[in-house]
C-alpha cells in the first residue's frame, strides 16, 4: 500500500492504454511517454504493461506503507528518499514508513513511477489507465489527491533490489535537443497532405512551432506560421489516432496525444511517427518543435531502432536480476 501526500489533478494511474477499443470510440489513454513507463516497470521486475503513476504536477510526495522496490524514469528530476537524493532513471528500495519526494524536473514534463507488483486498481476494458476525458479507469477516473491510498500487486523478481540507475542513449540526445532550444519531430505525410498549398507544406517543415498553454493529454495546440489548404475542404468526420496532426480553420496545427479523439473532420497534414510521440509528450508549453517529413522506409527504421534499444535495456535488466 502507498499513500499519496500531495494533490495533483494530472498525476494519474496509467499503463500502456486500451487501444484495442478505438473502433468503439474509446480513447486509448495510457502513458504519454510509454517507453519510459515500460522501462520503469522492467527496472522493478514488472511486465511493461503494469500500471504505474504518471506525474505532471510537482513536487510529488508519497508514503510507502510497506517495503517495495520503485523506479522513476521520464523527465530529468531529483528524487529524495530518507534524506538522500537520487537522479531520475533510478531504482531503489523503500522501507515501510519511507516518504518519496520528486522535485520539479529540470528538463522534461512527466516523470513515471513504477513500483514492484504494479498499482492494483480495477481494470476497465482491459486496462488500468485513467481516461480523464471519459472519467473512468485508474482511481475513480480522476487525478490523485492527498490521502489517496493505492494497493500494490504481488512483487515480481526485483522486489528487494539494490539501488541502480540507467541512461538510455536516446534520452541523452533528446535532452541535448531541448537544451539547444528546438526538438525535431519526425512525421509521415497524412491523407490530406497534398491538399495543402506548396507554401504551407514548406512552412510546416521550416517553421519552429511553439507549444501553447493549451496542451493536454488530449492534444497539443501549436503556434507558428499558419497552414492553408489549396481550396476550402469540407470533410466528414474520420478516424484519427495519437500523433495525427490536424489543421483547423485557424491554420495552427493540433497534434493529437494519448487521449486523442477517435474521429475528427479537420484536414490532416501529417502523423507523428510513434517513436517521436514520447519526445513531444515530454515538452512543456513555450518549448519549440520543428517537423521533419520522412518516408515510410525511414519511419520503419526509426521504429526498429527504438525497439532494439528497448530490447537491449530489457535484456540488460533481466541479466542484472539474475546475478547472485
Amino acid at each position: 500500500m502507498i499513500e499519496i501526500l500531495s494533490n495533483g489533478a494530472l498525476n494519474l494511474v496509467q499503463d500502456l492504454g486500451r487501444s484495442a477499443h478505438l473502433g468503439l470510440g474509446v480513447s486509448g489513454a495510457g502513458a504519454m511517454d510509454g517507453p519510459a513507463l515500460s522501462i520503469a516497470n522492467w527496472m522493478v521486475g514488472n511486465d511493461a504493461s503494469a500500471a504505474g503513476i504518471e506525474i505532471s504536477i510537482f513536487p510529488f510526495k508519497l508514503k510507502f506503507h510497506e517495503a517495495a522496490c520503485f523506479a522513476c524514469t521520464g523527465a530529468v528530476a531529483t528524487l529524495e528518499l530518507r534524506e538522500r537524493k537520487h537522479p531520475s532513471w533510478w531504482a531503489a528500495q523503500a522501507m515501510a514508513g519511507d516518504v518519496l519526494m520528486i522535485a520539479p524536473p529540470s528538463q522534461g514534463a512527466r516523470v513515471y513511477l513504477a513500483i514492484a507488483g504494479g498499482i492494483d486498481v480495477p481494470p476497465v476494458l482491459g486496462s488500468r489507465s485513467t481516461d480523464l476525458k471519459s472519467g473512468f479507469g485508474g482511481l475513480e477516473g480522476r487525478g490523485l489527491r492527498k490521502a489517496d491510498r493505492l494497493a500494490l500487486g504481488a512483487a515480481g523478481g526485483r522486489g528487494n533490489a539494490p539501488s541502480f540507475g540507467i541512461a538510455p542513449p536516446s534520452r541523452l540526445h533528446f535532452v541535448d535537443e531541448m537544451t539547444a532550444g528546438t526538438v525535431r519531430i519526425r512525421v509521415l505525410a497524412s491523407a490530406e497532405y497534398e491538399h495543402f498549398s506548396e507554401d504551407a507544406r514548406s512552412a510546416f517543415q521550416r517553421t519552429e512551432y511553439r507549444l501553447t498553454p493549451d496542451c493536454n493529454r488530449q492534444g497539443y495546440r501549436l503556434d507558428g506560421e499558419a497552414l492553408k489548404t489549396r481550396h476550402p475542404l469540407e470533410l466528414l468526420s474520420h478516424g484519427i489516432v495519437p500523433g495525427t496532426v490536424q489543421v483547423p480553420p485557424s491554420g495552427m496545427p493540433i497534434v493529437q496525444m494519448a487521449e486523442a479523439n477517435t474521429c475528427g473532420g479537420y484536414p490532416k497534414i501529417a502523423n507523428v511517427i510513434d517513436p517521436d510521440l514520447w519526445r513531444l509528450a515530454q515538452l512543456r508549453p513555450g518549448q519549440r518543435v520543428r517537423f521533419e517529413l520522412v518516408d515510410h522506409e525511414a519511419a520503419v527504421a526509426v521504429i526498429r531502432e527504438q525497439d532494439r534499444e528497448q530490447d537491449r535495456i530489457r535484456q540488460g535488466l533481466a541479466l542484472m536480476a539474475h546475478r547472485p
